[in-house]
C-alpha cells in the first residue's frame, strides 16, 4: 500500500471538479432545483448500497438535521433505514424492490431521488430511479466514468472520473456536502 499514491489520486479528481466547468454549473443547478423542490413543500430521497448507502445516509442526515448552523429540520430520508421494511421487501419480494416501492408509496411529482451507485448498475437504484421518472420526481445520479443504465434515468448526473470505487464515494460524499451547504444557505442564509 502506497498511502501517498492513494492521496495523490484523491487530489487529481478533486483538481478535475474543480477544472470541470460543467460539473460545477450542474453542483449550482442541483443546489437551485433541490432548494425550490423545499420552497414548493417536496421532499428529498435518497438510496444507496454498501458504503453508497452510507454516503446517502449521512447526506440525507445533514438535510433533515442541520450541516453549518441551527435551522428549521428539511425532510429529507434515506430508503434504507428502516431494516423491518427492508428485510420483509427483499423477502417476499426480491431486493431489487426494496427502494422502488418506498418510492412508489413516498414520492410526489417534484419531490427529488438522489440515487448513488458507483458502477450505475446496481439493479434496487435503477428500478428506484425507473419508478422515480414515472411518478414525475426529479432524479439526481452519482456513479462513476463508465456508461451505465443510469445515464439515462437522472435529470442530473455526475460521472466521476474513475474506476476506483472508495475514490468514486469520496468524490461523492464532496459533492453531497457541496449541495447540501448551497440548500442551506440558499433556504436559511448564511
Amino acid at each position: 500500500m502506497n498511502i501517498s499514491s492513494i492521496i495523490r489520486e484523491s487530489l487529481k479528481l478533486k483538481q478535475e471538479l474543480l477544472d470541470n466547468g460543467s460539473m460545477l454549473k450542474r453542483l449550482k443547478e442541483v443546489v437551485v432545483v433541490t432548494s425550490d423542490c423545499y420552497k414548493n413543500g417536496g421532499k428529498t430521497m435518497f438510496c444507496g448500497n454498501g458504503g453508497s448507502a452510507a454516503d446517502a445516509q449521512h447526506l440525507a442526515a445533514e438535510l433533515s438535521g442541520r450541516f453549518y448552523f441551527d435551522r428549521k429540520p428539511l425532510d429529507a430520508e434515506a430508503l434504507h433505514v428502516n431494516t423491518s421494511y427492508l428485510t420483509a421487501v427483499a423477502n417476499d419480494y426480491s431486493y431489487n424492490e426494496i427502494y422502488s416501492r418506498l418510492v412508489e408509496a413516498k414520492g410526489k411529482k417534484g419531490d427529488i431521488l438522489f440515487a448513488f451507485s458507483t458502477s450505475g448498475n446496481s439493479p434496487n437504484v435503477v428500478k428506484a430511479l425507473e419508478q422515480a421518472k414515472l411518478q414525475e420526481l426529479i432524479t439526481i445520479g452519482f456513479t462513476g466514468m463508465k456508461p451505465c443504465k443510469m445515464d439515462s434515468l437522472c435529470d442530473f448526473i455526475f460521472k466521476i472520473p474513475s474506476a476506483d470505487t472508495p475514490r468514486i464515494q469520496e468524490m461523492h460524499i464532496l459533492l453531497g456536502h457541496i449541495i447540501c451547504q448551497g440548500v442551506e444557505e440558499t433556504l436559511f442564509g448564511t
